[in-house]
């Protein structure tokens, strides 16, 4: 539609019902609090249509989705599911946005994304979580640091430690800094890196020790450029990979194959 067409169409909307679901700011548009409240029903009622118009026309694409993914998982596991999803129809397709978990959150909140997939823990009363998989964090070194060659480290040695850590807001810092209660904020954090392979290249030269997901530091270990190091027992590293999908969302048969798949890893 044209811009004066939608303006059309929404002052008939509001004069039908004798609502106002935008205030109006010079020729600027802003929901109010009635459209806000309406808005979540609204976008249901349009992804259903949409679903259903997918089910009855064989030349549109189908299966198209809007995905958010956390950075562990983002990188190092929804690029296969991608894969595997759009090999299942010839016209399916995934848009894949990779940010922290607060800002996936947010675009899921927001029905900018049709389901996140996060790796921090979460309380929303507009989402629905859902768990997936479980994941631990490794704390690791460069095979030159002088860390490498203890059997088991101490409280003492990781409050000596210098530490290349993830940035605050992301799922990975959270459950590093739930393992780490007693020593925050005692502990010397000397960058915070938003990417995981910035921080794995970091403490490769031996800027300082990190601490992330075992599934993206599997290769590195593999290779010996990385080797992981032995915390106390009572340093549980131990979290949940988890789904997000707003309340009031349609959830149409996309979502649940994507979801299906994602739990076939």
């Amino acid at each position: 539609m044209s811009q004066s067409a939608a303006s059309s169409a929404l002052k008939e909307l509001e004069a039908q019902f004798d609502i106002q679901l935008f205030d109006r700011v010079g020729k600027r548009l802003q929901l109010n609090e009635l459209g806000r409240l309406f808005r979540p029903q609204v976008e249901a009622l349009l992804a259903q249509a949409q679903e259903l118009e997918r089910a009855l026309s064989q030349h549109t694409e189908v299966g198209a989705l809007k995905v958010g993914a956390t950075l562990t998982i983002g990188n190092y596991l929804a690029v296969g599911v991608m894969a595997e999803y759009m090999k299942t129809q010839a016209h399916a397709k995934v848009a894949l946005e990779v940010a922290n978990t607060r800002t996936i959150a947010k675009r899921v909140s927001d029905f900018e994304l049709d389901i996140g997939l996060i790796e921090g823990e979460l309380q929303s009363s507009e989402l629905e979580v859902i768990p997936w998989r479980s994941d631990e964090l490794v704390v690791f070194c460069s095979p030159d640091h002088p860390l490498a060659k203890r059997a088991a480290l101490t409280d003492a040695d990781l409050l000596e430690a210098t530490w290349i850590m993830r940035e605050p807001g992301s799922g990975t810092r959270q459950t590093f800094e739930r393992g780490m209660h007693g020593l925050l904020p005692d502990i010397t954090v000397l960058l915070e890196l938003e990417h995981t392979e910035a921080i794995k290249r970091a403490v490769e030269t031996r800027l300082g020790i990190g601490c992330l997901s075992q599934v993206c530091l599997a290769d590195a270990f593999k290779r010996g450029s990385l080797v992981p190091l032995v915390v106390p027992d009572h340093r549980r590293f131990d979290r949940q990979f988890y789904f997000i999908l707003h309340k009031q969302k349609y959830r149409s048969a996309g979502i649940d194959r994507w979801m299906a798949l994602c739990r076939n890893l």
